[in-house]
């Protein structure tokens, strides 16, 4: 009992709120007694909002755990916290603030008040020079705002909330602006807020005063997605011919080194195709939701222009700009002479600077545009008078911007670039022989004739776009292989046919069938001369009935494809098969360029004295403990006589036999050394 009558719940107010959630009703007056003191705090804190308060700390805690149980009487309790805060947050001692903040988000948790509002109040709160409570402020809009949008998205709440944002990140307080940009920015990464609307609010901290919102803005938009999936290699039958399709068919038939070479051939070709047809992952989706990407481009680059930012910011801002105009194929044409500026080995960063070069150029710019482009990045860097490491960069450039408006590469520029294929620096032959490879597949005239390789079907075929010129299909190319196909297996069905009725009149004693196969290899080796003997023309005309005749299976499709492949595997027809074929995997080009493509070193660069040297030093250890330790019984011993040799002058010592060396002792003194070891060991053997 004694126990019961200690109990003083006035003043013990985490036993009352535990008795309150457990029977609110008979708990009633001890709650409004604690309601009223608090009134009168609040009363007391209206006339001096800048004194800390314990008490008045402990009852809005109070207050706030047992608000689910007494709903009517404290209706006014959140509105009138939030106003207080609202006026009182620059002054409000920084303990009671928090307070009245943690109590807020314990009724939202609760659903006790609507999210809108209180999140524009938390927004106005960041102003707050507490880096605690921001935090805290921080954490809970992300985790408010993911919690109404996981059952399905709350369209109204989202556009409320972004509308304001949208006005908080033009905020004069640059504390307040930036932690509103790293909301939408987590927002969007966690796939709540990703759509177009976030996105184009966030262009604005593009054009920000402020460096940091600056910089973020710009990394948000240069980033990766966190939860983009990488594409598995897993094949699919029903995409298309698999690697298994392709063991089978050159399995079949003699075994020689020839066929050999022409699988793997043509499994470098499968895996092309299979990068090729694979779904494309937009790693940088934000750029594509972007409304209007050319205005948005050209007020980067005025921006750009008058920019005093540090040379790295500058660098964040190129790299974006040729992203928006490679992604999106804008013309921005003051921005490459812009770029040329910095086009030089000795500049910093200029691999970044010659990846958004490369990232800038397609297809649609004019030809003369791009041109200067590629003289200055060859007249720079591809020259003796550089580094091997340069001149590779310069030819990667190169070759990347040759890839992507191959118009602007001149036909004497070319041959004297791949010149370099018998350069002494073994990362300048392989970049120039990447160029050489592109220009095989893309338009093999403009090579010298020994440089063009071994023409393949497709190659004798392949040009160059003029500008502005579509070549636009109305039929399926590659379909007029089903037509062959298909009278391959009406004749192969009377064969069978045949061959059936035969075997049916000349059954044995047992009355078994006998299946008679043929074999794939010869058969698709009779398509495949079929398809080298008929005129382009004549294919067309046959692909163009196909296509239109009837609706495609995803096996004909299958069928199409590999025909296709065995285009760029097989000799064109009357040509020599003499020269190599080198296969580079240049084709495989994403939607955005990577350091890697400019920076590709095939060899290791020979590292310098000073670096060879941390090396060596970094992999000394201290070996003293496993030096053999020779120690002595008595320590004040004299040395022996063999200890007292070491520290002899040689010339003293160079007549004496023990310090002969091997290479001067002559047969008979090896002999005697032999014997002697021999005995030695003998001896202890025993």
């Amino acid at each position: 009992m004694s126990g019961r009558h200690n109990n003083k719940l006035p003043t013990n107010l985490p036993q009352l709120q535990n008795l309150i959630k457990r029977d609110p009703q008979s708990y009633t007056e001890e709650f409004l007694q604690q309601y009223r003191h608090y009134q009168s705090h609040i009363q007391i804190l209206k006339l001096q909002p800048d004194k800390p308060n314990k008490e008045l700390t402990d009852l809005v805690i109070f207050l706030a755990q047992v608000g689910h149980c007494y709903q009517e009487r404290l209706s006014t309790f959140a509105q009138e916290l939030m106003e207080l805060l609202l006026n009182h947050h620059t002054v409000l001692e920084h303990d009671l603030r928090m307070t009245f903040c943690k109590a807020l988000i314990l009724l939202r948790n609760k659903d006790l008040i609507s999210p809108t509002g209180l999140l524009e109040l938390f927004f106005e709160l960041l102003r707050c020079r507490d880096k605690l409570l921001r935090k805290t402020l921080y954490t809970h809009i992300v985790t408010d705002i993911k919690n109404i949008n996981a059952k399905h998205k709350n369209n109204k709440v989202n556009t409320a909330l972004q509308n304001f944002m949208y006005t908080m990140l033009r905020d004069s307080n640059a504390v307040a602006a930036k932690m509103s940009l790293d909301v939408m920015v987590e927002l969007y990464e966690r796939n709540i807020w990703n759509d177009a609307k976030t996105v184009n609010v966030i262009t604005t901290a593009c054009f920000s005063k402020v460096t940091k919102i600056l910089v973020d803005a710009l990394k948000f938009f240069l980033g990766k997605d966190e939860d983009e999936k990488k594409n598995s290699d897993s094949e699919s039958e029903d995409d298309g011919p698999t690697a298994r399709d392709i063991m089978v068919r050159f399995s079949t038939g003699k075994k020689s080194s020839k066929n050999k070479k022409k699988m793997e051939k043509a499994m470098k070709v499968l895996k092309k195709h299979k990068k090729k047809n694979n779904a494309e992952v937009f790693n940088f989706s934000a750029v594509h939701l972007i409304h209007d990407p050319q205005d948005f481009s050209e007020k980067l680059f005025k921006q750009l222009e008058d920019s005093k930012e540090r040379f790295e910011v500058k660098i964040m801002m190129m790299e974006l700009i040729s992203r928006l105009v490679g992604i999106h194929e804008l013309f921005l044409f003051n921005f490459y002479p812009f770029i040329q500026r910095f086009l030089q080995p000795h500049q910093r960063e200029v691999t970044k600077i010659l990846l958004c070069a490369a990232q800038a150029s397609h297809q649609l710019v004019p030809p003369e545009i791009i041109t200067p482009v590629i003289m200055t990045i060859a007249n720079n860097f591809v020259t003796d008078r550089n580094s091997g490491e340069a001149m590779t960069v310069g030819i990667n450039a190169i070759r990347e911007v040759a890839a992507r408006c191959p118009l602007a590469m001149t036909e004497d520029l070319l041959q004297d670039l791949a010149q370099y294929r018998m350069h002494k620096d073994k990362n300048v032959v392989m970049s120039s022989r990447g160029l050489i490879q592109l220009f095989r597949n893309l338009n093999p005239q403009m090579l010298h004739k020994k440089d063009r390789g071994k023409p393949t079907e497709s190659s004798v075929e392949a040009r160059i776009q003029e500008y502005g010129e579509l070549e636009a299909k109305d039929y399926i190319p590659g379909a007029e292989v089903l037509e062959l196909d298909k009278e391959q297996d009406d004749s192969k069905g009377n064969e069978e046919e045949w061959e059936s009725t035969s075997m049916s009149e000349e059954d044995d004693d047992d009355g078994e069938w006998v299946d008679v196969h043929h074999s794939s290899d010869e058969e698709q080796v009779e398509i495949t001369e079929k398809l080298q003997s008929m005129p382009r023309e004549e294919r067309k005309a046959k692909a163009a009935a196909v296509s239109t005749s009837r609706i495609l299976t995803q096996d004909d499709f299958k069928k199409i494809r590999l025909a296709q492949m065995s285009r760029e595997v097989n000799s064109a027809p009357g040509k020599s098969q003499k020269r190599k074929n080198e296969d580079r995997d240049d084709d495989n080009r994403g939607e955005l360029l990577t350091l890697r493509d400019i920076e590709r070193l095939h060899k290791k660069p020979k590292a310098d004295k000073e670096t060879r040297l941390a090396t060596a030093m970094a992999g000394k250890t201290d070996r003293k403990e496993f030096v053999k330790k020779k120690t002595k019984l008595n320590p004040y011993a004299s040395s022996t006589n063999k200890e007292k040799k070491k520290n002899k002058n040689f010339m003293m010592m160079m007549h004496s036999k023990n310090v002969r060396t091997k290479k001067k002792r002559s047969f008979r003194d090896k002999q005697l050394a032999l014997k002697e070891a021999l005995l030695k060991k003998k001896k202890l053997l025993k």
